[in-house]
């Protein structure tokens, strides 16, 4: 392609893009070469290259392809002017191509294609976002009360408005939907606002790309190319807790982004008040925001999911036949992840088609009994006293001796609560194991937990921690 060519390509674009976005974006590229119908266009810095690209590159493409159809691809080089040495008059003319591990760069008549280092290769494996699955849509996420909050919260935040909550925090146990929120989110902003420069990642890649960055000695590229998206997105955000370096770069991106008013959406395992490995600093800043607890699943909400699940399967599986009371029974044995809820159905269809069977109870228990197995944990009374007392940080002793302080009776109360609805022990015989008490004490025990769960969201919460903690 003639500059000539490439001129009226820049014609074009200014039509297109307006004065401004040519004026600081379009105007400085320049056309360098044409390899096998790649056309390699020049910028004048990593920052600009990985925003034309990643704004104006099929635009470009577009332009380009119509004036020369060999070409199939655009790629941009970072150039810089080629005097270095202080002290040397400056020659705009003259550019060159940076590569990636020469200290000193060698003209472009001279350059070899395989030096230069492309701002792809940058964009690549710094800000490139993770593989977003196409099963995790919101159409495909099942509310119910358990998740209702984080779903609307998530919906709210997916379409792309002023921002409200800032920043969004997910969390939850293992298989609650968490990351299906968060896939579900990125797939609706590209679809409704494609203008938006979305990055989602695992905390693990961040701090991957964030330690490749160091060894390249690229950090300042990294600081630049993250603090320019418009919605970031980091999934197990728990995974950089005792990472220094990392959490460092993390507050510092956090910050410049909330000041830009950009959206930041993360999750975790747990609250951010209890990742004690974090940095104080970043945990008071994942607080500022909404933080949304996605409960464990109740029976009516995995039922759902498997019948959502069996439609799907259906059109894979036109001749599957299925018992009555078959999604019953697995809603109500496998209580703890969905993950193995959906993995136990999967399983069950594959092994139907390959039989030739029909699903039915008796075949249910055949090819899943590892996974019933592992799902029929037997929580004890004695497993929930030391849980408890170790949640408040009292004596195993205290919790079912004769003190009636408030300090052991309200834990001492909670253990009851917990071993009436976890167990399957009958009301004297847990009065037995709290230093042989009545059953009448465990009954005024239990129902005034009840109450307390409605007037005190702290009880509430404990409550739920203990529970996951001993269905974990």
């Amino acid at each position: 392609m003639t500059q000539e060519q490439w001129g009226a390509v820049k014609e074009k674009l200014l039509q297109n893009v307006g004065q401004n976005n040519y004026r600081n974006w379009i105007e400085p590229l320049i056309h360098d070469r044409l390899e096998e119908g790649v056309a390699i266009i020049g910028a004048p810095n990593t920052y600009a290259a990985t925003y034309v690209a990643r704004n104006f590159g099929d635009l470009i493409l577009g332009e380009v392809s119509a004036i020369d159809a060999k070409v199939r691809r655009v790629e941009f080089v970072v150039k810089k002017p080629a005097n270095r040495n202080a002290g040397q008059p400056a020659r705009p003319a003259a550019m060159e191509i940076e590569p990636a591990s020469a200290p000193e760069a060698q003209p472009a008549a001279k350059a070899e294609p395989a030096a230069a280092k492309p701002a792809r290769t940058v964009l690549d494996t710094m800000l490139q976002p993770a593989p977003l699955d196409p099963r995790f849509t919101f159409d495909r996420f099942v509310v119910g009360k358990p998740n209702e909050l984080a779903h609307a919260a998530a919906r709210r935040v997916a379409e792309g408005g002023p921002v409200t909550f800032n920043p969004l925090f997910l969390y939850g146990g293992v298989g609650l939907g968490k990351t299906h929120l968060m896939h579900a989110i990125a797939w609706e902003l590209q679809t409704q606002r494609p203008e938006l420069t979305v990055v989602y990642l695992s905390a693990e890649q961040f701090m991957y790309r964030f330690v490749q960055a160091i060894r390249e000695r690229r950090t300042m590229d990294f600081k630049s190319l993250f603090r320019t998206v418009d919605v970031l997105m980091v999934d197990d955000i728990q995974f950089i807790a005792g990472k220094d370096s990392t959490q460092e770069e993390f507050f510092h991106t956090f910050n410049a982004l909330v000041d830009q008013n950009k959206q930041i959406i993360l999750s975790g395992d747990r609250a951010p008040g209890e990742m004690t490995d974090m940095e104080e600093r970043i945990r008071s800043r994942m607080q500022c925001g909404l933080i949304v607890d996605l409960h464990p699943t109740d029976y009516e909400l995995r039922l759902g999911i498997l019948q959502s699940k069996l439609d799907t399967h259906r059109a894979q599986y036109p001749d599957l036949k299925m018992a009555p009371g078959v999604l019953e029974f697995l809603a109500h044995r496998i209580s703890t992840n969905v993950r193995v809820l959906e993995g136990a159905l999967t399983r069950l269809f594959a092994f139907s088609s390959l039989v030739g069977r029909e699903i039915t109870l008796d075949l249910t228990q055949e090819c899943l009994a590892d996974i019933l197995r592992a799902s029929d944990k037997k929580i004890t009374v004695e497993e929930i006293q030391r849980k408890v007392a170790e949640h408040f940080n009292i004596r195993m002793s205290d919790l079912i001796g004769p003190k009636r302080v408030r300090t052991f009776a309200r834990p001492r109360q909670i253990a009851m609560y917990l071993a009436k609805t976890l167990t399957s022990r009958s009301l004297p015989e847990i009065g037995r194991r709290f230093g042989g008490r009545d059953h009448t004490t465990v009954i005024h025990g239990v129902r005034r937990v009840e109450e307390l769960k409605v007037q005190d969201s702290q009880i509430a919460e404990d409550i739920e921690l203990l529970r996951r903690a001993l269905e974990a």
